[in-house]
This record gives C-alpha cells, structure tokens and sequence, in this order.
C-alpha cells in the first residue's frame, strides 16, 4: 500500500514539474484589389502591407516583452498576396513576408482554407503541451466572419472566410487559462465575439465598428478605431 501511494506522489510530481509551454499566434488576412476598389468613395487597402506591418510591429512587440526565444507562431492568407503582387504591385510580396520570419525567426505558416486556419490551431502543436496563450487577427470582416481574401478575388466578397457557425470546429482547452484573443478587423465586437465566447469559452475582444489601418505609421502601425467605433467582446 505504501509503495502504491509512493508511486501516486511520484506521477503526481512529475505531471506538476512539466511547465506547460506558451505559443503566440498572429493571423494575417489578405489585402484587395485596385481593380475592385478604385471606383469605391473610400478605397480600401492602397498599400498591400497593411496586415503584414501590423503582425510585424506586434511580433516585435512579443519579442520584447517575452524575450527572443518566444514561440511565435505568423499565419498568413497566402493567395490574396500571390495575386496582389502579380496583378497589383508588380512585386515579390511573398519574399518580403518570408524575411520577417527570416529577421524575427518566427514560425511561418501559409494557409489557403479556412480548415488549415482551424486545423492548426487544434492540432499545429500537442495542445496539451503548448497552450496558445495569444491570438491576433488582423484583416477584414464583418459582424460574423473573418474574411480572408475580401475584395481581392470578388468585388466586394470574399471567397475565403471563417464564419461564427463554424468556431465550433475550434477545440476547447487548446488556450492557456489567461489567453489574450483580439480580432484588430470591423465589427466583429458586435456578433463574432460573442459565438467566439460560447464555442471556445475564452473572450475575443472585437471591434464595435469599424478599424483603421490608414496612417498607421502615426499609430506606430497598430489598427485604431474610426469615429464612434469601441472596443467590445
């Protein structure tokens, strides 16, 4: 008897001693097309990099609060900025994104569905060994979806999105207990969040209105909020 609770203490031990890990993740949607948003009052996306520079700063920002050996984790719409750089800009837009991993020697991962989004949330890392303590999306949308590749493939649409019925294929238990989860796109404070809350059991705070990415180099590159927007979730 007094070795089985021996070995019960030693298991006990051993489970406490293995520190759960952190990862960071960053999620970049794609930029549209000049082709389908000249005519419109307010253009959006004149400068393909929005999204991009807004993950940068924010790895930066990772880096130095929780050092250089951080696990960061950047995922990218990889087909919005293959067809924004050979329609649009004339530009090698996949090596300029490809150099912020090689400088900040982040994790990069390209995705063209939705389910590798998903997928590698769940399943990216033995999520009972690595929490995602940090989930950041930065791009369009609206109330009820993240919207990959709007205006770029469509006008005024997008082909690619996760919408809030689908946050049930998101696995609970897969973020740490204090995990920071910030959708930096429009609207999604106003439905999103909420289904977010409900499928994951975690807070995703969102915007109640609409962001801004313009003059983001005043903001030091972080997305505000346009007139009357707050932030909810």
């Amino acid at each position: 008897m007094i070795r089985i609770f021996f070995l019960i203490f030693i298991a006990g031990m051993l489970t406490a001693g293995a520190q759960v890990q952190q990862e960071f993740i960053l999620v970049s949607g794609g930029p549209s097309l000049e082709e389908w948003e000249k005519y419109k009052a307010e253009p959006h996306d004149r400068w393909w990099g929005n999204f991009v520079r807004a993950a940068r700063v924010r790895i930066q920002e990772i880096q130095r609060d929780k050092g250089p050996n951080a696990m960061i984790t950047w995922l990218v719409y990889k087909p919005a900025y293959q067809r924004r750089g050979e329609r649009q800009d004339k530009a090698d837009i996949i090596g300029n994104i490809t150099s912020v991993r090689d400088k900040y020697g982040i994790n990069l991962v390209w995705f063209d569905r939705s389910a590798d989004l998903v997928a590698y949330l769940n399943e990216g890392k033995p999520r009972d060994q690595v929490k995602i303590a940090n989930l950041e999306y930065y791009g369009h949308s609206n109330r009820a979806a993240w919207m990959f590749d709007y205006s770029n493939e469509i006008d005024s649409g997008s082909k690619c999105w996760l919408h809030e019925t689908e946050l049930k294929n998101i696995h609970r238990g897969i973020f740490d207990r204090k995990a920071f989860i910030k959708s930096w796109s429009c609207h999604t404070g106003e439905s999103m969040s909420k289904l977010w809350k409900k499928a994951t059991g975690k807070r995703m705070i969102g915007a109640i209105g609409k962001t801004d990415y313009a003059n983001g180099h005043l903001r030091n590159w972080t997305p505000g909020l346009s007139p009357g927007g707050r932030w909810g979730g």
